[in-house]
Parts: structure tokens; C-alpha cells; sequence
């Protein structure tokens, strides 16, 4: 019995431990609960008492929101975006973390010193001079510019990102890998990128999210309501019908539903990748 009463105590105490994972996931899944809500409320102004469920549910919001602001070529057009950016900044960021990581101590200093002022500049300090380059490319109001980051990395955090985790690699693994007559690329295509993979996640994760919510790198460089992103599909909604919140929400719910899925599908391979 006294086995028991010790397996009922490890059973309770390992209980306990979910708890607060709990209580943050409840806080983060809150907000979106209401706007899933609102979002199936009957068009109109809100209710002057709120209602956690409303009824009769109106799905027609939508429907509604996809014909006046076009979000399906939006959503094709923030995927495009995405598919390219994406990849290209995973691959610079990490072979720029990988050539600084492999470099002798004063030079790595120097390097990292400028990765880290240049991750200080604020992205709007730089929207003027980005848009008069482009605009003498001739690439202004296409989906280029909003790719363009992507040949930097789209961060320079990604790339510090990238340094942390090779430096965190023993260096006789590269060795190892030299003393069987494998180049440098070869050694961090076969060697240092799948020891780093959960970096590789959370940083694809991390460009996907800042890609699908930027607004103001859109707003600048496009004026073909053919080419606007979801983001500005939103700001349509919001513009031309500011008092029709649940057509709003519908919009906002569908803005989300993406990075969502993106998450649900990622986090099992970042869990499984972290334990192994």
C-alpha cells in the first residue's frame, strides 16, 4: 500500500506541475476566444451587455469580409511573400551565424559587435532610404521589396540566433569533419544545421509571423490593391465599415488562422527535436 500512496503523491505533484502552463495557455487563448465570438455575431454595432456566446450565429461575416476586401488574393499574395522570404532568410541567417562562429576570437568580437548595432537600428528608420532604392530598381509596387529582407537575413537577431547555437557545437565535430576531406559547406549543410534545428524552427516560425503582420513595409511600397497583403486587407475593413465590428473580427479571425496553424504544426516537430 505504501507504494501506492507514493505513486498517488508523484501522480498529484506532476499534476500540480501543468498548472501554470495551464493558466498562461487559458490567458493566451482568451483574446482569440473573443474575437471568434464576436466574429459570429449578427452585423451591427456590439451588444450593450456582452455575451460570450452569441445567437443565432451569423457565419455570413465571412463570407461577407472575403467578397468586399478580396482576402483570398491577399492571403495568396502574404503566402508568396512568405514562401520565398522565408527559406532565403533561414539559409542567410544561418550560414552568417555559422562563417561568424568559425572565425578566430577578435574577429568574431568585431562581427558580432556589428550585429548587434545594426539589430539596434529601428526597420522604420530605414523604410526611406529602402523605398528610394527600390523605387530607382523599378521594383516598387510588386511583392520584391517585401522579399528584399530576406537577402539580410530579415533580422540581424537570427543571425546572433545562429551564432548562439554553433558556438554551443564542440568544435571537434568540425574537426572530425575536415579530417574526412569535407568543405566548409559541406560541414555546415551535413554537421552544424541538423544539430541546430530547433533554432532553424523557431527562427522560420519567428520571419513567418513578423512577414503575415507587417503593415507599414506594404503600405509603403504598394499602391496595387492587386498586390495588398492581408494586413491592409484588414485596414480595408476597418475603413469601410468601422461600426461593423463582427465583419471586423471575421477579417481579424482569418488573419489568425494561419499563424495558428502554422504553430500547431510546428510545435510538435520544435518538441519533439528539443527532447531528442
Amino acid at each position: 500500500m505504501r507504494w501506492m500512496a507514493e505513486l498517488t503523491a508523484a501522480h498529484r505533484e506532476r499534476t500540480w506541475r501543468h498548472v501554470p502552463a495551464l493558466l498562461i495557455a487559458v490567458g493566451c487563448l482568451a483574446p482569440f476566444a473573443f474575437v471568434l465570438m464576436g466574429s459570429l455575431r449578427e452585423p451591427g454595432p456590439p451588444p450593450r451587455t456582452p455575451q460570450l456566446l452569441p445567437w443565432p450565429l451569423s457565419f455570413g461575416n465571412y463570407r461577407t469580409a472575403f467578397d468586399i476586401a478580396g482576402l483570398s488574393d491577399k492571403i495568396v499574395n502574404s503566402l508568396v511573400v512568405a514562401a520565398v522570404t522565408v527559406p532565403v532568410g533561414v539559409l542567410v541567417a544561418s550560414t552568417a551565424g555559422f562563417g561568424i562562429a568559425r572565425l578566430t576570437r577578435r574577429p568574431r568580437r568585431i562581427m558580432v559587435a556589428v550585429t548587434v548595432g545594426a539589430a539596434m537600428v529601428p526597420t522604420t528608420a530605414l523604410i526611406v532610404g529602402r523605398f528610394g532604392l527600390f523605387q530607382a530598381l523599378g521594383i516598387t509596387d510588386s511583392l520584391l521589396p517585401l522579399m528584399a529582407p530576406a537577402l539580410l537575413g530579415e533580422s540581424p537577431f537570427h543571425v546572433l540566433f545562429y551564432l548562439w547555437a554553433f558556438r554551443r557545437i564542440p568544435a571537434e565535430l568540425f574537426d572530425a569533419a575536415r579530417l574526412e576531406s569535407m568543405s566548409e559547406f559541406g560541414v555546415y549543410r551535413k554537421v552544424a544545421m541538423p544539430l541546430v534545428r530547433p533554432i532553424t524552427l523557431a527562427v522560420a516560425v519567428s520571419s513567418f509571423v513578423d512577414l503575415w503582420g507587417a503593415y507599414v513595409e506594404p503600405l509603403v511600397y504598394l499602391s496595387d490593391p492587386d498586390l495588398f497583403t492581408v494586413p491592409m486587407g484588414i485596414s480595408m475593413l476597418a475603413s469601410l465599415d468601422p461600426s461593423n465590428q463582427p465583419l471586423l473580427l471575421a477579417g481579424a479571425v482569418t488573419a489568425m488562422a494561419p499563424v495558428i496553424g502554422v504553430f500547431l504544426v510546428v510545435q510538435h516537430r520544435f518538441l519533439g527535436t528539443v527532447r531528442r
